[in-house]
Formats: structure tokens, sequence, C-alpha cells
């Protein structure tokens, strides 16, 4: 069975407005429409094929203002909730953006999450390493997180968490530079600063896969030496035990 890809930021406790939130999201999905020509159309998501493909919308800064002004978009007393699809009508082959964004919540991260295309001629497309760097640097300059990933669901399962609030390493990795310095690391991992908000981490040039021992080996490696240096620490507060 095929490995599945997604690309993930997220960062903690930033009560943004309708209007700073719309903003964001405008900013995002005009760099992801650079990245590969599926990410140029946008549709909301509906209960039905044929109705979703009626809402197809402008990703502009007053689209999103009116979006998370509605109460569908609303999450308790801040921030939203919104998601949308780029019209692939054959399964596997488009993409599915998630925002949770806005919010002041102590132990729940704010988040952008984008699902990669899993089949052809789509997928060999979009999951190369440079794809992947336009990708997270899109997310990373809109939302301006504390920590992302680009990665397999295999991959983050042998490397992670029994929980979304750790962190881990995978195929690209960021950390703002609130978490401190980059530490030498092994070949062939590679770094790369994004402006002035922090440092991206490639593991391997190659395709990252759960499959291959030598990629699972390096991860934790590299996974041992950044725990170290404090870099993967959680982006929210651990819950209270009950």
């Amino acid at each position: 069975m095929k490995e599945t890809y997604y690309a993930g930021v997220y960062w903690s406790c930033r009560k943004d407005s309708a209007e700073e939130c719309a903003r964001r999201a405008e900013a995002y999905f005009h760099l992801l429409s650079r990245c590969d020509p599926i990410y140029t159309r946008w549709f909301e998501q509906a209960d039905s094929l044929k109705k979703a493909l009626q809402l197809q919308f402008e990703p502009t800064c007053e689209t999103f203002v009116r979006f998370f002004k509605k109460k569908k978009y609303q999450e308790g007393r801040d921030g939203f909730s919104f998601s949308a699809w780029t019209g692939h009508k054959e399964d596997g082959r488009g993409g599915l953006v998630t925002l949770h964004c806005g919010s002041a919540a102590e132990f729940v991260p704010n988040n952008c999450l984008l699902y990669l295309p899993k089949e052809e001629p789509e997928r060999e497309r979009v999951l190369q390493a440079d794809v992947l760097a336009g990708v997270l640097r899109a997310m990373v300059l809109a939302w301006e997180p504390d920590w992302g990933v680009i990665t397999s669901d295999d991959f983050r399962d042998s490397l992670s968490p029994k929980s979304n609030e750790e962190t881990f390493v995978g195929w690209w990795t960021y950390f703002s530079r609130r978490r401190g310095e980059m530490p030498p690391l092994p070949e062939p991992v590679r770094v790369q600063p994004v402006e002035d908000k922090g440092t991206l981490l490639l593991l391997t040039p190659e395709r990252l896969t759960a499959s291959n021992p030598e990629h699972l080996a390096l991860g934790r490696r590299v996974q041992e030496v950044l725990c170290a240096k404090g870099l993967l620490e959680p982006v929210v507060s651990r819950r209270p035990a009950t």
C-alpha cells in the first residue's frame, strides 16, 4: 500500500481576529498557488459532490472575512475552523486544506494542514523535495507557526507520538527561531532559513518512506539530537493529569 503524505504547521495560543486570520489565509493560498497548478482552484466543502462543486471561491482576504463571520466556521468564544478542497472529482488527485486559527485555547494548538495527492500524476509531481519546500514555506510565511512538518502518516507513526501534542522529525521539518539554534546534524540532512522566521530541515533529498530502514534510523538519530537541544518541546502545554 502506498504511503500517504501531509503537511502541517502548528502554533500556540494566538487569539487573532477574523480579519487577521483572513489576511493570513489569503497570503497562504496565494503562496501555495505558486507551488503546483492543483492549488489554483478552491471550493468549500458540502454534503455532496454536486453541491461542493458549486461552491468555488476566490481565496481573498474579503472572502475569508465573510467565511469567518459565519457561525458555522466559528469555534466557541474565539477561533475559526475552515476547510477547502481543490475540486478534483477523482479521489486522491487533488488536495484538502483544513484551518484552525485565531484561538487562545491553552491545550489545543492552532494549525493549518494540507493533505497531499495520493494518485498519479499529481502525486509524482508534488512529492518532490523542492516542491514541498515551497509548500512548507508558504505555510510558515503566512501563519508564523512554532513548528511544522511534511511527512507520511506511516513515518509519523513510527517516530512519534501517541498524541497530537507531540513534535517529531519528518521529511521536511520547520522550527521557529523562538525554539533556539539548530545544532550540527548528520549527513545527508540539510537546513535552510525561512527569512527571519526560522529554519527548515530536510532529512533526505529522496522521497522519505517508513518502509526504508535507513530513513527511519536517520530520523530517530536526528530526533535524539533535537530533543537534547530542546527543539522538540510540545507546541502547547500538556493537559494536566485528571
